[in-house]
């Protein structure tokens, strides 16, 4: 058994990796179709202000992306270092993804990045639009088949466990491929990441608006921005639903969490809008709802039932008293492959096999299991309310805001007016570091609400790690943090260095912040 002290390191570091990672990864997915957006456009009526836009955002696009790379090829290192025992279950699935990622994705936008930058005087206008669009497509590929992984980690379909491997194997691939989960959080996700495109560009345009500089540059970015947020916003709320759904389907555990649903309410439940979850009485002191909402967001329906955790608790209880005997048959399997009667158990109860393991946090045997560890093993199949209940929330809410500001953008845009309304534009600048708290935000309720699994239902967390020393983990979480640290301090400074030299940084002549203005 593990102490928890080394589950809890282990999970800190790769939590904050995956955060620092996640800082860069959004901004990628965004600006690159808004490149697509600038560009086609130069293509179309041959304006070189678009060009030049195309050119400066992307030399942000391209700082922001290096960096994002950096931080996240040593995640993937992480799986073998300080999560073998998952790598060695689970392997056989969840490495399928990623090595396409790896062949398919990472090399194509690669590639294309590098044609977009050193292109600009070998290729022809279409032709260079057709590299940017496939650098597009090939960043989005890449968070395609990382979040079918993920996606996979959250509802495990199309594998099943070999007892004589004693390894999770795949049976289905293309059921892994189109796995509702995996589907539906590809779409959220990219979808947020536009969002914060497009308020990258919104908010700093908004900067040179407010300066009075190179407004005709920032007055045709900011429409763009604000055109292309706000289809993004709308998209990032109906995906967010529809993930609402899947989750109520596959995850019903989660999703009483972030409702602080405690008891099963008649169809169709109640939203609760805002409460004060009580964790020691398993109630809310108190609480507003809005009759039937999450109903429809969870169900689909006016007849389906959401179960509240209670009720959830005691079907686990029960999949955890069936899952003993999966660990038990397990044992003598492993002892002697032949054991007929061992195999009928096993089969009876394979599916709760996962649920057994919740013990081995407490015991090896399962012969020594008592009715207080399996209370404990209850319980900890729940994750913690009050984070997930306001994460989600406060999530919800920034997304509200920056559909508001996206929607009111957009509308001064098209009448011309938005250089004049400051308000707007102090608005739209202050709101800069809205979609990473955000993105951060969604990416906390969907990995800690999966606790205590790392494979939901099928592995738990507590198994999953290495065995590492206390001490390796310490220095090496003290070294990822002062490293990401300095990568996202040179960030900052190229982005602020760059933003505020402003297109001028291209040399073209046409802007301020140039030799040629001196």
């Amino acid at each position: 058994m593990m102490s928890e002290q080394l589950i809890d390191l282990s999970r800190l570091q790769f939590a904050v990796t995956a955060m620092y990672h996640f800082l860069f990864v959004p901004l990628t997915l965004g600006m690159v179709w808004i490149l697509v957006i600038m560009e086609s456009v130069y293509v179309m009526t041959g304006k070189v202000v678009y060009k030049d836009m195309t050119r400066f955002w992307g030399k942000l696009f391209g700082i922001n992306f290096a960096l994002g790379v950096t931080t996240g090829i040593t995640m993937e290192f992480q799986f073998g270092t300080n999560w073998a025992y998952y790598s060695h279950y689970v392997g056989d699935i969840f490495g399928a993804p990623l090595a396409i990622e790896g062949l398919m994705a990472f090399f194509l936008e690669s590639t294309f990045i590098g044609l977009f930058f050193f292109g600009w005087d070998r290729l022809s206008k279409p032709q260079h639009l057709l590299v940017t669009l496939l650098m597009a497509v090939g960043t989005n590929l890449s968070a395609l088949w990382i979040l079918i992984a993920n996606g996979w980690m959250q509802n495990p379909v199309g594998a099943e466990f070999n007892y004589h491997t004693m390894r999770m194997e795949l049976t289905d691939f293309w059921a892994v491929i189109f796995n509702p989960d995996a589907q539906a959080k590809f779409v959220h996700t990219v979808s947020a990441g536009y969002v914060t495109g497009a308020m990258f560009v919104l908010s700093i345009s908004a900067w040179y608006l407010l300066k009075g500089r190179d407004v005709e540059f920032a007055r045709k970015s900011f429409r763009i921005a604000a055109a292309f947020g706000l289809a993004s916003a709308c998209s990032v709320i109906v995906l967010g639903d529809e993930s609402g759904y899947t989750v109520g389907e596959a995850q019903q555990t989660k999703l009483a969490a972030l409702e602080a649903m405690w008891e099963t309410e008649p169809a169709p439940a109640s939203f609760t809008l805002i409460a004060a979850p009580n964790e020691a009485t398993g109630r809310n002191d108190w609480e507003i709802k809005i009759p039937w909402v999450m109903g429809l967001i969870g169900t689909r329906s006016i007849s389906k039932t959401i179960p509240g955790i209670h009720e959830i608790k005691e079907k686990n209880r029960e999949r955890i008293i069936s899952g003993i005997e999966a660990v038990k048959a397990l044992a003598t399997l492993r002892a002697n492959p032949d054991d007929a009667q061992a195999k009928a158990n096993l089969k009876a109860h394979e599916a709760d096999l996962g649920f057994g393991f919740l013990l081995r946090k407490y015991v090896t045997d399962m012969n020594q299991v008592t009715p207080e560890l399996i209370d404990r093993a209850v319980n900890d199949t729940i994750p913690r309310v009050t984070p997930m209940f306001w994460t989600f929330r406060l999530m919800v809410g920034i997304a509200f805001v920056m559909l508001a500001l996206f929607a009111i953008a957009a509308l001064t845009t098209v009448k011309g007016q938005c250089k004049h309304r400051p308000w707007l534009l102090k608005w739209a600048l202050w709101s800069l570091p809205l979609p990473w708290i955000a993105c951060e935000l969604g990416w906390f309720v969907a990995e800690y609400g999966r606790q205590p699994w790392t494979i939901y239902g099928v592995l738990p967390t507590h198994m999953s790690v290495s065995t590492l020393s206390e001490a390796s983990l310490y220095g090496s979480l003290s070294g990822f943090v002062a490293f990401y640290t300095v990568l996202l301090c040179v960030e900052l400074y190229l982005m602020q260095r760059f933003a505020r030299q402003g297109p001028g940084s291209l040399g073209t002549g046409r802007y301020l912040a140039e030799p040629s203005y001196h």
